[in-house]
């Protein structure tokens, strides 16, 4: 620990080792004890993965109210202004911070910082940082060592959160030392809620372990693993949304699922995204051949949107599944060739080293021929419902990144918000934690699994999960209806009383807790979808395919009385 943190102040725990809770860790630990949960490697997570680059209002041709003019655009109406501009004001500091923390960023001696500044779709004006096309990796890299370095801060890996630990459980436990009976009335007493820790898994050791923590940070990401085919490692089961849900905390904007227009359609590539930094340098989206004399090589942007391949994600991925559609395709082309023609192969290789070697594995050059592209889940513009210092509803949790719903990206996430997201709102996280004295922690009561038995077989699980990302994406994708919803909302029930059952008789283990927080968020991007009777940013419905003159974010409130896990 280090010498001036806080004697006797349990530690902070963080749930998520991405830019996220890396950022709110390393705010913190020079004040106080951190723990960062990994549920599985270090450096599997959605950061790592990150091609495209960090929003930077750092150019003379740049300000901070066109970052929030496109923000806004992008996010068809539902962005909270106010969060844009909090977020788009501290943006150079952000950037700064990370220069200042290690990452290499492209250069460029005549830019700002000395950085190389690129353009992505909805941005009328260069602002991305970027480290070529790796900058996900090339900032989770710096901050992960800086972290590995630092005294206060305690990386566990393959260590999974389980649930939060609540008043309701230290209450539970209360009436039974009593010889009373918990009849579940009195959970919401607003004077005593409160999170005081969380139980994890240690899945090497198999033993779940009760962590107490003066404040705990859910840093976990998004939930694209819900769907069939998504650009999201494996990580993305939506752990911390189902968790805070689980506790009483609201969630907003479930339904706006931001569906990346181009990941690489290959038969050994299913999660490969191909970087939105490629149509800002002047790739075009075409339509593969299918016989003669057809549209083949034509291309087709300018039919649904004035801006072409730069038009907002929401609007590319609509067209390509529109085109897909209509032409009976499997897939459109992206093609690069126009970048190696106007600025030089050398140019593409040395700005997309990523993007060409990967695809270059598998046959494809993509500085001689198109890549072969379709949509896939890529980033969950809501979740948790916080304030712009990561406050939840439930005093004691706090929230950062794809984890939450901060009104930053509204119906359409605009692109490389999310990453300065993370790094500034975790910096005003911490703060805040750092500012509010620490709350006293009554003892915890241990994790009981004297009523359940290991499981006998996984085949359930593993079902299940086809069963559910399935239907996700036949029912509940790009485009819906309210027959599919409902639809998908009986069968998602259906699943999620067989997984409780499973989850009650069976000690856990990664795949049924990550199986049990799916179904979870499953069934909230459903009733968020249902809700909302338009089609706005990446919500599409046949049955209202008009936007409403006025609208609002669609926000669920957890009944009072439901079980918590």
């Amino acid at each position: 620990m280090n010498p001036e943190s806080t004697p006797g102040r349990h530690p902070v725990v963080v749930i998520g080792a991405g830019l996220a809770g890396l950022a709110v860790a390393l705010h913190l630990a020079d004040r106080v004890p951190v723990i960062v949960l990994a549920k599985r490697q270090l450096d599997e997570g959605a950061t790592a993965w990150a091609q495209g680059g960090i929003v930077g209002v750092l150019g003379s041709d740049d300000s901070i109210e066109s970052h929030v003019h496109d923000t806004l655009d992008a996010g068809a109406g539902l962005v909270d202004e106010d969060t844009a501009r909090f977020i788009a004001e501290r943006s150079a500091d952000a950037v700064r911070w990370l220069v200042e923390s290690g990452v290499p960023f492209s250069a460029d001696p005549e830019g700002p910082l000395g950085l190389h500044l690129t353009r992505e779709g909805g941005h009328t004006v260069r602002r991305i940082a970027h480290a070529a096309d790796a900058t996900g990796k090339a900032i989770h890299d710096a901050l992960l060592e800086r972290a590995r370095r630092h005294p206060g801060v305690t990386l566990r890996e393959r260590c999974m959160a389980v649930d939060l630990i609540t008043h309701r459980h230290v209450r539970r436990a209360a009436h039974a030392a009593a010889g009373g009976a918990h009849d579940g009335r009195h959970n919401d007493d607003p004077t005593v809620r409160r999170c005081f820790g969380v139980y994890a898994l240690d899945i090497d050791r198999r033993r779940v372990e009760t962590l107490a923590a003066s404040a705990v940070v859910l840093a976990t990401g998004g939930v694209g693993k819900v769907y069939r085919y998504t650009s999201n490692p494996d990580t993305a089961t939506g752990d911390g949304i189902a968790m805070a849900w689980r506790a009483g905390c609201r969630v907003g904007n479930m339904e706006f699922i931001q569906f990346h227009p181009t990941c690489l359609y290959h038969p050994q590539e299913r999660s490969f995204l191909i970087t939105e930094a490629l149509r800002g340098e002047g790739a075009q989206l075409l339509l593969p051949s299918t016989g003669p004399g057809d549209a083949g090589g034509q291309r087709f942007m300018a039919a649904h949107d004035p801006r072409g391949e730069l038009a907002p994600r929401d609007i590319v991925a609509r067209a390509i599944d529109f085109e897909m559609k209509k032409h009976g395709l499997d897939h459109v082309w992206l093609d690069a060739t126009p970048i190696v023609r106007d600025k030089g192969e050398e140019f593409l290789k040395s700005h997309f080293p990523t993007v060409h070697a990967r695809c270059l594995a598998r046959g494809i050059d993509i500085a001689r021929q198109p890549i072969p592209v379709v949509p896939a889940a890529h980033y969950t513009c809501g979740g948790v419902v916080t304030d712009l210092d990561g406050r939840t509803d439930l005093p004691g949790l706090y929230a950062v990144g794809e984890t939450t719903y901060t009104g930053l990206h509204g119906a359409n996430r605009l692109a490389s918000n999310s990453l300065l997201e993370c790094v500034v709102l975790g910096r005003s996280c911490a703060e805040a934690i750092l500012a509010k004295p620490a709350a006293p922690v009554p003892v915890l009561p241990p994790w009981d699994e004297s009523q359940v038995e290991d499981a006998d077989e996984q085949v359930v699980i593993a079902h299940n999960w086809d069963e559910l990302r399935l239907v996700m994406w036949n029912y509940v994708g790009i485009v819906r209806t309210t027959k599919r919803l409902e639809r998908a909302l009986h069968r998602i029930k259906l699943l999620r009383d067989e997984i409780d059952d499973y989850y009650a008789n069976f000690r856990v283990t990664r795949d049924l807790l990550e199986l049990r927080n799916l179904v979870e968020c499953a069934e909230l991007i459903v009733q968020s979808a249902l809700h909302r009777h338009e089609s706005r940013g990446l919500h599409f419905s046949r049955d209202f395919p008009q936007s409403l003159p006025v609208s609002f974010p669609t926000v669920l409130t957890r009944p009072a009385r439901s079980r918590e896990g």
